[in-house]
């Protein structure tokens, strides 16, 4: 495998990190699952910063978000698979 796109760190992550400068929508995009050392391919529906998180599946208002294995927030805005997840649709529990 070439060097990936997006890290997901654990099987449960419902987001991946990119890891790469450039993403754009409609580019498809090579993830590695670390856990298994397999890959995942998605289609980037959104441009997507350095650092910033990719859907891994459809996601709804009020899903949690699982990044690393722990609950960093919840969806205020639907998010479709392959969508950039950042502060516009994702915020923390806290208030």
């Amino acid at each position: 495998m070439s060097a990936p796109d997006f890290l997901v760190h654990d099987d449960g992550d419902n987001v991946g990190v990119i890891v790469v400068e450039g993403v754009s929508a409609g580019q498809d995009l090579t993830g590695l699952l670390m856990t298994k050392q397999s890959s995942i391919v998605i289609k980037a529906l959104s441009d997507i910063p350095l650092g910033h998180k990719i859907a891994l599946a459809d996601l709804a208002d009020g899903d949690t978000i699982i990044k690393y294995d722990h609950d960093i927030g919840k969806v205020v805005a639907p998010i479709k698979k392959g969508e950039h997840a950042h502060v516009h649709n994702v915020k923390t529990k806290r208030w």
